[in-house]
């Protein structure tokens, strides 16, 4: 049997569902001693996402949670040997689904989707700014020929490009398909409901990861990002609607 690591289980805060982030950070950090802990085994994937996307999320999550927050949801996704020792900082695969898929479920499971949600939007978008969008020259997205191509164009290309780059480094498997007035962006390999089940979509790092990819490479505008079905609920793969109309 492959090697397991240990979720925490708990009864989430009854009001963090339907507060906003700022009331769900409050609640789960504050309220977390009343919480039941309970321990289940998942087992580890065997893909890999990179360390250095690991790194990221977890520190991403600790400049909005602090210190003790990030070391609180470490140990409630069964990942203590990971306090004060976070991934390194390469692009090496060796951050299991499995860990990763831990992480963003303690995480809402503490905050509430509402908040967890809110969380992991923000640690996708810094994924792509500190991570991605370095890969962007490697792959023609700087230069000035693509800089001066119809924003339409600029989406198509760089949807597939983002794509194309993420199955290269990790061992998430993407597909983009032009499905009329909007792209479906769509992930088969997916490390972030790994053996997760749940009652509606819950990888909410992607959608901050594509937000903030349209953003940077159209210059500064806002698109509308939906994940419309996910693993976690029985689907075949992980799909996000991306509009080709910007909101901004």
């Amino acid at each position: 049997m492959a090697e397991g690591v240990a979720l925490v289980v708990q009864a989430a805060h009854p009001e963090s569902s339907h507060r906003g982030l700022e009331g769900a950070l409050c609640c789960g950090v504050q309220g977390r001693k009343h919480w039941e802990v309970a321990k289940v085994t998942r087992e580890k994937s065997g893909l890999y996402y990179l360390n250095k996307g690991g790194l990221i999320t977890i520190l991403a999550l600790e400049n909005i949670m602090g210190k003790n927050g990030i070391n609180a949801i470490l140990n409630m996704a069964g990942l203590p040997h990971l306090i004060d020792n976070y991934p390194p900082d390469n692009l090496a695969r060796e951050f299991d689904f499995a860990d990763y898929t831990a992480l963003l479920e303690a995480l809402e499971d503490m905050y509430g989707p509402r908040g967890g949600r809110g969380l992991a939007l923000r640690a996708g978008r810094a994924t792509f700014d500190r991570v991605l969008k370095d890969f962007g020259p490697m792959v023609g997205m700087a230069d000035l020929a693509f800089k001066v191509l119809p924003l339409n164009v600029k989406v198509k290309v760089g949807l597939r490009v983002m794509g194309e780059t993420i199955t290269k480094l990790t061992d998430q498997i993407n597909e983009v398909e032009d499905a009329g007035d909007h792209y479906l962006y769509k992930i088969l390999q997916c490390p972030q409901c790994w053996g997760r089940k749940t009652d509606k979509p819950c990888c909410h790092v992607a959608t901050g990861l594509l937000q903030e990819g349209l953003h940077w490479l159209s210059g500064g505008k806002e698109f509308r990002v939906a994940e419309v079905a996910c693993m976690a609920v029985g689907d075949e793969s992980c799909d996000y609607v991306v509009y080709k109309e910007p909101l901004s």
